[in-house]
């Protein structure tokens, strides 16, 4: 497996050169890049075909790979609006989604279905979520590019059963999960997800939490929580997992690049690559 950081483990309005740098210096060795509305940093609704390629130089300049591509933009507009123009926004920036990972090589792009609202109903998300995302999935039929769904706080897609059927409906190699270990502390066992969702898992994110603060706040750097971190390994193993594991966290509020070494550090002791 490979040492993986997202860019929201910096702080936002960070360089592309400087978290680069921190991120080769610090040991890792593949980076997750997000999608932004125009005027960020890095890739944007707004990034040319020529530039993603001079952004995929950079990052290989600094001996760094792409490992997939996220998002803020679903959050903004996402998939399971009542409202039909802001659903077509969120499909728009999956189809930029796409043409960017094509243009960086990248195989796999995070994709969050939608979300439960007070005028929102279970079956509106999937039902939405599965008319939004069918045509997509048949535009990159053929291409190197997976749709990997990730688990998120949603009160979407609770249980790995659940997840497995609204992947497997779609009945493509090309979607898939993205599966964040933290994230499921609050109302399962990662170690079990791992197992269920099973080679549909395309991407590995990595967080901790505290299943007594039970909130937001209980989400904390690698190591400090309650994920059993030993079990996941062997979960991972056992299911052939070999693919990036990425780090998603929120940088310190002091000395912010120091999270960027610490995380690199438990992420060895969680692959076993540096146990003292």
């Amino acid at each position: 497996m490979k040492k993986g950081i997202n860019q929201w483990c910096f702080p936002a309005g960070t360089p592309m050169s400087k978290l680069l740098r921190t991120s080769a210096a610090a040991g890792f060795e593949t980076i997750e890049l997000n999608l932004y509305a125009p005027g960020g940093i890095g890739l944007t609704m707004d990034t040319t075909p020529d530039e993603a390629k001079a952004l995929g130089r950079l990052v290989r300049s600094y001996g760094l790979s792409i490992s997939g591509l996220s998002t803020e933009m679903l959050g903004r507009y996402p998939l399971s609006s009542p409202d039909k123009e802001i659903r077509s926004l969120g499909v728009n920036s999956i189809r930029k989604q796409i043409e960017l990972a094509i243009e960086l090589e990248v195989d796999a792009i995070l994709v969050v279905p939608g979300r439960i609202e007070a005028d929102v109903t279970y079956e509106e998300v999937w039902e939405r979520s599965r008319m939004a995302l069918q045509p997509l999935i048949d535009d990159i039929d053929g291409s190197g590019v997976s749709i990997a769904i990730e688990n998120v706080w949603n009160k979407f897609l609770w249980s790995p059963l659940e997840m497995a059927r609204y992947i497997d409906q779609f009945e493509s190699r090309h979607v898939g999960a993205y599966f964040d270990v933290g994230n499921t502390l609050a109302f399962g066992k990662p170690e079990h997800w791992i197992r269920t969702l099973g080679d549909r898992i395309r991407k590995v994110h990595v967080k901790d939490f505290r299943t007594q603060v039970g909130t937001h706040h209980g989400f904390v750097p690698l190591l400090s929580g309650d994920v059993d971190w030993l079990n996941v390994r062997l979960a991972l193993s056992d299911i052939q997992y070999r693919d990036s594991l990425t780090a998603e966290l929120d940088p310190y509020g002091s000395f912010p690049d120091q999270l960027v070494f610490d995380t690199s550090r438990h992420l060895d002791v969680i692959m076993g690559k540096n146990p003292h």
